[in-house]
């Protein structure tokens, strides 16, 4: 299955609480059981106005329908052709 990087602009995500974040966690884990289990979240990485999401979906469309249910934005998803790492160096 596909994994994609979901780049949503969200402004001052570095200074979100963590009720906030567990609070968004929440909602769009309630989103992701509504939708099955052919999407998954795996993580993100929070920075000062964005936060980037690492996601397996069969889709883009999934992923959008995830957004749009959960009421956070998907400003850019990219699908992961492959993954590299200072192994890929040997």
């Amino acid at each position: 299955m596909p994994k994609f990087v979901i780049e949503r602009e969200i402004p001052g995500a570095g200074d979100l609480t963590p009720e906030q974040l567990q609070g968004i966690s929440q909602t769009s884990c309630s989103v992701l059981r509504e939708l099955g289990p052919q999407i998954q979240w795996v993580q993100s990485y929070v920075t000062g106005d964005k936060i980037f999401c690492i996601y397996i979906s069969p889709d883009e469309e999934t992923i959008r329908e995830h957004a749009r249910k959960g009421g956070f934005p998907a400003n850019a998803i990219h699908k992961i052709v492959t993954v590299i790492d200072p192994t890929t160096a040997e």
